[in-house]
């Protein structure tokens, strides 16, 4: 994917979503649906807010793509894990 950096240790939780799903489908995240017409990107942004110590994930089904938010950052595509350091590896 070409055009789009993200710095993983800044960038809000929705933009991290996109990034992964991005990665996931093999799509340019500029031609991805939006994000919103699934979950509200700022309320996912809120709950997951650096510092907060809740015990959090979120799961929801993106264009038949399932993803999960975990607490710490950690997004997952259809069970594939793409943590909050951007690394890609297979869920256990």
């Amino acid at each position: 994917m070409t055009g789009t950096t993200l710095d993983y240790h800044s960038d809000s939780i929705s933009l991290r979503v996109v990034e992964a799903l991005a990665d996931a489908t093999n799509t340019d995240a500029h031609e991805l649906e939006p994000l919103y017409n699934v979950v509200d990107p700022e309320a996912l942004d809120q709950l997951f807010q650096s510092g907060s110590t809740a015990d959090v994930s979120v799961e929801f089904e993106y264009y038949g793509v399932l993803v999960e938010v975990r607490n710490d950052g950690t997004v997952t595509v259809d069970g594939r894990v793409h943590d909050n350091g951007g690394n890609t590896s297979h869920s256990r």
